[in-house]
């Protein structure tokens, strides 16, 4: 008796994709039968919206520094701080909705926005009130029902059954301009 070997099936991209939705992964097919790639991005509430951020752009999440005051600086900069001998500036994307001095926020999101040629990168610290942990998703943000008066969103992030407010380090310096300490 001769053992049967079993041969091998061309499996299509759609059933590979509910096979793979079968094993619990969360896989995204286009039309054209395309994995669609995923992009990670860290959660977090600032006063009482919700934003994020492409986890590429962040350099690290640290527990509230000690911060010192800038003389004569505008509303939104809280302050600098020293991480590992570099200086950081803070802003708080809050500032509109009047943060009571006596709550200081938790978490300061440190983000690097590379410079051009020549330019040196720019880090930035985003005062969080908490961070709510990273999100992973094949799905586009929402840019058309982005808000149109938050000039430093670039788009909606859906998860949970939730909104989050997807920012661009770009327009985050072009809305709050933090001169390069």
């Amino acid at each position: 008796m001769q053992e049967e070997i079993p041969q091998l099936e061309a499996v299509s991209s759609e059933a590979a994709a509910a096979a793979a939705g079968e094993q619990g992964d969360d896989v995204r097919v286009n039309a054209s039968g395309e994995r669609l790639p995923e992009k990670q991005y860290c959660i977090f509430r600032a006063g009482r919206e919700r934003f994020c951020l492409h986890v590429l752009d962040i350099e690290e999440v640290v527990e509230w520094p000690s911060v010192t005051k800038v003389p004569l600086s505008p509303s939104f900069l809280m302050g600098v701080f020293n991480l590992r001998g570099g200086i950081v500036p803070v802003i708080d994307i809050a500032f509109t909705e009047g943060r009571r001095a006596d709550l200081p926020p938790k978490h300061c999101v440190v983000a690097m926005m590379k410079g051009a040629e020549g330019a040196d990168d720019l880090r930035l610290g985003i005062a969080a009130d908490e961070v709510i942990g990273t999100y992973t998703t094949a799905e586009p943000l929402l840019i058309d029902e982005a808000p149109r008066d938050v000039p430093h969103c670039c788009g909606m992030l859906r998860h949970d059954d939730r909104l989050a407010l997807a920012l661009s380090l770009k327009r985050l310096t072009e809305a709050f301009p933090v001169p390069v300490i």
